[in-house]
């Protein structure tokens, strides 16, 4: 029995798989890999993620750039040219903040964006797009402005890997501050459990939009913090404030999904009508359900 490459690859999707691989390197690949493979297989195929255009072979160009299928349909040699330059700058903003840290099974949303941040990364430099990484919590922690050289990404794996949950948050601090800082248009990805005052947030992300950069927001939650399935006598703390409160989540349930869910329409409605894509994202969800909106917002751009 002979086993399709794309299930061996499609694997690499899920996040409870790919946690147990431990290197960022090889799980952005992987992942990268899985993706790309799985494209072929859906709505999606025809997306460029590889090579910006061809030129004719000449004397000299190494031989492994031909492409083939090129040739197969047009008996003339090709070769895959990649651009010297950058088609866009993009900047990953992920939230460290101590409520990043929270996870009721074997990955917490900080792996989880660290996992997506990673494989982003690795997509972005095959695309020749510059990407840049900035770690955030109460104020700005580390900044790796865009870059569109494969060499970088050791350096923003390496901040990834090394990068902990710490202290409470101040999202829309940051988000003004890097709307000052950067002059050039760009796409702004942001990976955060947005657990913050949704107005002042906003307030940051429509900052973005006035200086003209493209904004998507994946919200990342964990399973349980969206069913909110506790059951018995539950001590709950703030992992940031370390307020507790002492309750029977029964009792709670039903105004915890009518907040959430208001909260969540809310920020979607106010998201749409400035033209920033926001898409909630479950840490038990597979790695392409990202990939796939940011492919979709990069084509987009153009």
């Amino acid at each position: 029995m002979r086993i399709q490459k794309s299930n061996i690859y499609q694997k690499y999707l899920n996040p409870e798989v790919v946690s147990k691989i431990g290197k960022l390197d090889i799980i952005a690949r992987l992942v990268v890999e899985g993706f790309i493979i799985g494209l072929h297989r859906s709505p999606y195929h025809g997306f460029s993620v590889e090579f910006a255009e061809h030129r004719q072979y000449m004397p000299g160009d190494e031989i492994k750039h031909l492409d083939w299928k090129v040739y197969g349909k047009t008996e003339r040699f090709y070769i895959k040219k990649f651009e010297e330059e950058t088609n866009l700058k993009c900047y990953l903003l992920l939230d460290t903040s101590a409520s990043m840290g929270y996870s009721s099974a074997k990955i917490s949303k900080l792996q989880y964006a660290k996992y997506l941040a990673a494989a982003f990364s690795y997509l972005m430099l095959n695309q020749q797009d510059a990407v840049g990484l900035l770690t955030f919590d109460q104020k700005i922690r580390s900044y790796l402005p865009p870059k569109a050289v494969h060499t970088y990404l050791k350096q923003i794996l390496l901040e990834l890997h090394t990068r902990k949950s710490s202290r409470q948050t101040d999202i829309s601090k940051t988000f003004h501050e890097m709307a000052e800082r950067i002059k050039r248009r760009g796409l702004i990805v942001i990976l955060s459990d947005l657990f913050d005052d949704p107005a002042a947030i906003l307030s940051g992300l429509k900052h973005f939009r006035h200086n003209k950069h493209e904004v998507i927001v994946f919200h990342i939650l964990d399973p349980k913090e969206i069913r909110f399935d506790f059951h018995g006598d539950i001590v709950f703390e703030d992992m940031e404030t370390k307020e507790q409160i002492n309750t029977q989540p029964v009792h709670i349930l039903q105004e915890y999904k009518k907040d959430l869910n208001r909260y969540i329409k809310n920020f979607r409605k106010v998201c749409r009508e400035n033209r920033i894509d926001y898409v909630m994202i479950n840490t038990a969800d597979p790695f392409d359900k990202a990939l796939i909106e940011y492919l979709v917002k990069r084509n987009k751009i153009g």
